[in-house]
């Protein structure tokens, strides 16, 4: 083989390997870093029923040969509710490129009762399998499938401002062996009052399918700050038995200086 021909096969090779290595998506992320942590008060009326924290591990992670956050929400019950005890914890390793989850792990800890689940993400072939009580299962899932985690670290990374009143952000989520298209809505800008003073935030709404736990199309609105972080402020959730509220109560490690303001 002479030189020139074996020159076009490495170059021919370098295109091949350089088409399937990067067959992923590519999304831009200037809303956070690794490290950030944000905690949140649940509440019911008056009465403090809960706890969530929502952590960015500082470590990058490897999975599938594709480095990842991984990201930690812990859900708990506070105050009169404690009696239940529940201990709720949802990790995923995402994507820190592609903003896709590898994998999702879900464990359910409510006083006697325990559930622990393991969703392992084949991106490239487009599959998911989950893991249960020593069973296995695989489901065929969309392009760019997402977790409940994963899917809002992409919302993050989008800049809902650039978008009219009515606007629809679509994306696929899989759940608990159930597939989802996961819509939010932009609702305008406004501001919210917390304990750390006034901040301008950005109003969405995922919009849910007809169901018995909540009350209407658009039970679920969400607060988000109107500058680079992107993250929730305030939640509001309209269950069928009332309305419950999350606001932000703790934060470290953000990228960008919250403006707060008086008045």
């Amino acid at each position: 083989m002479n030189k020139l021909k074996l020159l076009i096969l490495v170059f021919a090779s370098f295109l091949i390997f350089s088409f399937v290595a990067n067959d992923y998506r590519f999304v831009s992320n200037g809303s956070f870093k690794p490290g950030e942590s944000y905690d949140y008060k649940v509440k019911y009326g008056f009465l403090t029923i809960g706890a969530a924290d929502v952590d960015v591990d500082e470590k990058i992670y490897s999975l599938n040969g594709r480095p990842c956050y991984k990201v930690n929400v812990q859900g708990r019950t506070a105050g009169l509710t404690d009696m239940f005890k529940v201990r709720n914890t949802y990790r995923s390793y995402v994507d820190t490129l592609a903003f896709i989850p590898h994998k999702f792990i879900y464990s359910a800890r409510e006083k006697s009762y325990k559930r622990d689940q393991i969703i392992n993400f084949d991106q490239t072939h487009n599959e998911a399998v989950k893991y249960e009580k020593d069973e296995s299962k695989k489901f065929d899932v969309p392009n760019n499938i997402q977790d409940v985690i994963s899917g809002y670290y992409f919302l993050r990374t989008v800049d809902f401002s650039k978008f009219g009143i009515g606007h629809t952000i679509s994306t696929p989520l899989f759940f608990d062996e159930e597939l989802y298209q996961m819509k939010v809505r932009y609702n305008g800008k406004g501001t919210v009052d917390t304990k750390f003073g006034k901040i301008k935030v950005l109003k969405l709404n995922p919009i849910l399918p007809k169901n018995d736990l909540f009350s209407g199309e658009n039970a679920i609105r969400v607060w988000v700050s109107d500058d680079e972080n992107r993250v929730p402020i305030k939640i509001e959730v309209d269950f069928s038995f009332g309305t419950i509220d999350m606001e932000l109560k703790n934060y470290k490690g953000v990228k960008y200086p919250f403006r707060w303001y008086k008045g």
